[in-house]
C-alpha cells in the first residue's frame, strides 16, 4: 500500500496506518495520532514528530536523519535497521529493547534510557549522551567510537568488547599494548 494521503499530517489521526516506500522529507507530524502505525522503507529525513502519539508504532528500514522527536508519547515504539543520524531523541526510553541496526551517529540521546538494551549492530558514533543511561546494556556489536565518556557511571554493568575497550582507551590518549 502506498503512502496514505492526508490533507496535512500535523494533528492528523492516521492511527493504525501503514506507510511503505514514502518520501516525506521535512514532513510535519506534530501532534499526529500514529498509534500502531507502521513505516517501512520510507524517507522521513528532517521530519518533525513533536507531541505525536507514537505508542506501538514501528519504523523498519527508514531514513530518519535529522528527525525531531520532541515530547512524543512513545510507549513500545520500535525502530529496526533505521538511520537516526543527527536525530533528536532526547529522553526516549529504549530500556530492555533489542536494537537491530540502528544508526544513532551524532544523534542527541541526552536523557535516554538504554538500560539492559541489546545492540545488534548499529552505531552510537559521536552521539550526544549527557545523562543517558546504559547500565547493563550490551554494546558489543555497536560502533561506539567518538563517545564522550564524561561520566563512567552511565555505563556501570554495560558489556563492551575487548576491541571497543582498547579503542576507548586510545581515544582517551592512553597507549594500549
Amino acid at each position: 500500500m502506498p503512502c496514505p494521503v492526508l490533507p496535512s499530517p500535523s494533528a492528523a489521526k492516521p492511527a493504525r496506518t501503514r506507510w511503505q516506500r514514502c518520501r516525506a522529507g521535512r514532513a510535519d507530524f506534530e501532534s499526529a495520532d500514529l498509534v500502531d502505525a507502521l513505516f517501512e522503507s520510507s524517507d522521513l529525513n528532517n521530519s518533525s514528530w513533536r507531541r505525536a502519539r507514537l505508542a506501538s508504532a514501528s519504523f523498519r528500514s527508514c531514513k530518519l536523519t535529522g528527525a525531531q522527536f520532541e515530547e512524543t508519547s512513545h510507549l513500545a515504539l520500535s525502530f529496526e535497521d533505521t538511520l537516526l543520524v543527527g536525530a533528536d531523541l532526547r529522553r526516549m526510553s529504549f530500556r530492555k529493547a533489542v536494537l537491530k541496526g540502528l544508526d544513532f551517529a551524532d544523534a542527541d540521546l541526552a536523557g535516554c534510557d538504554f538500560r539492559e538494551a541489546v545492540f545488534e549492530g548499529g552505531s552510537l558514533r559521536a552521539a550526544h549522551i549527557r545523562d543517558t543511561r546504559f547500565e547493563g546494556a550490551d554494546l558489543r556489536e555497536a560502533d561506539i567510537a567518538g563517545l564522550k565518556l564524561a561520566n563512567a557511571r552511565q555505563f556501570a554493568g554495560a558489556t563492551i568488547s575487548v576491541r571497543q575497550a582498547a579503542e576507548m582507551m586510545r581515544e582517551m590518549g592512553l597507549k594500549v599494548a
